[in-house]
């Protein structure tokens, strides 16, 4: 056994004759290595640092963590599960494979609640509702990768209608004992509860064991307006603020992913850089920044009202607004220095006529590439793309 642990100590140039390397020189080697060679090293490291080479633990004991795969600089679109197991996922496929977009943001777990394939994991099966938009989870990984495509798993975390009904005790309660909606019929699920948390976490889990390379949570908040019913409604909660409740579930979760491999981001609202906190939803855009490797602010134009940025009609000005809100973000993570995540916006691919008369304008080639340039300007150069119904303009340059 000790030629054998010497061998690959020699080969993986950490020979039992000296010092250990230090893990920076190392790294860069590592993670070239196939996964199975990863886990390996991690585990002829962590045995030689504990002097059991004679008596070597087994990687399961030592529960190594995975070196994260490279990432590509994402330019990517989001695609509803719907849309990534039927028929519009070959227009896309085609999308990406004529243009500088290189990832797709997948519905794992979407807006309802709805885990969006077959899944035998009993947890996912007892507390979610599987809906199998997309046939087959592993054929549409393959798929994936042939086209090179950098996949990432969204997962809609503490907006689930699905949970909040069949586990009412997760959720906020009315006066009368049932579940509170908001206006739209949406309900939402407790933050303070550990149980929501290892539910949500058990999908971001099982989506990275079928392939997904990134994890982005989606609502990652209390409902909006919540602090104007927050002593009306019956919920557990204990001594943290919703701010740090929502922050601890981040860094929580980014913990239990780490030896997964996968890297985790977090979508949060855009003028969220833009005030102190947004206390009412519990979101603090430092507090979660410092917890995720890419951080997602939503700065679409028609998000912002007159005024902003110095836009009278923020939708008008698609580079005004988008630099506006950028530069809040870079200056609200200044604190970070080197610990800042990767910034990587989602912008505005799709018209807000809801906005009325005068307010909006049609979005199309231009108004999308003023967005990106903005994003250029400010050497940002990862960015995500909206459509809620997968329809994306056309001869853009992605650049």
């Amino acid at each position: 056994m000790n030629i054998l642990w010497t061998l690959l100590l020699l080969a993986l140039g950490t020979g039992s004759g000296g010092a250990a390397p230090s893990d920076q020189a190392e790294a860069p080697n590592a993670a070239r290595l196939p996964a199975i060679l990863q886990t390996s090293v991690q585990t002829i490291k962590a045995n030689y640092a504990q002097g059991k080479l004679n008596d070597p633990l087994t990687p399961a004991e030592l529960n190594p963590v995975i070196v994260q795969a490279e990432a590509p600089q994402v330019k990517g679109i989001y695609v509803t599960a719907y849309s990534a197991g039927g028929a519009r996922l070959s227009t896309l496929l085609d999308l990406v494979d004529s243009t500088e977009l290189n990832s797709m943001v997948i519905d794992i777990k979407d807006d309802a609640g709805y885990i969006t394939y077959k899944t035998d994991n009993a947890t996912l099966q007892e507390l979610g509702k599987p809906q199998p938009f997309i046939g087959d989870i592993d054929a549409l990984m393959t798929k994936l990768n042939e086209h090179d495509i950098y996949p990432i798993a969204r997962i809609v975390v503490f907006k689930d209608t699905i949970l909040a009904k069949k586990n009412p005790e997760l959720s906020f309660l009315n006066k009368d004992g049932t579940v509170w909606e908001n206006s739209k019929g949406d309900s939402f699920v407790n933050p303070y509860n550990k149980d929501v948390w290892e539910y949500n976490i058990e999908v971001a889990k099982e989506a990275a064991k079928h392939g997904f390379k990134e994890i982005q949570f989606d609502h990652v908040r209390f409902p909006e307006g919540f602090e104007k019913r927050a002593d009306s409604l019956k919920y557990d909660k204990n001594e943290l603020s919703r701010i740090d409740t929502v922050s601890e579930f981040v860094k929580y979760a980014r913990e239990q992913l780490e030896p997964l491999g996968v890297k985790v981001s977090v979508d949060i609202f855009g003028y969220a850089a833009s005030v102190p906190a947004a206390e009412g939803i519990g979101q603090d855009f430092v507090k979660i920044s410092q917890h995720v490797d890419i951080i997602c602010p939503m700065i679409y134009p028609s998000h912002y009202t007159t005024g902003w940025f110095g836009a009278k009609e923020p939708d008008l000005a698609p580079y005004q607004t988008i630099k506006g809100a950028s530069e809040d973000t870079i200056k609200k993570l200044e604190p970070l220095g080197e610990e800042r995540p990767i910034i990587r916006p989602w912008i505005q691919d799709f018209t807000a006529s809801w906005l009325g008369k005068g307010h909006y304008t049609k979005y199309g080639k231009f108004e999308v590439e003023e967005q990106i340039r903005a994003l250029k300007d400010l050497n940002i150069d990862e960015y995500l793309l909206w459509n809620a119904n997968n329809r994306y303009t056309a001869d853009v340059a992605y650049e």
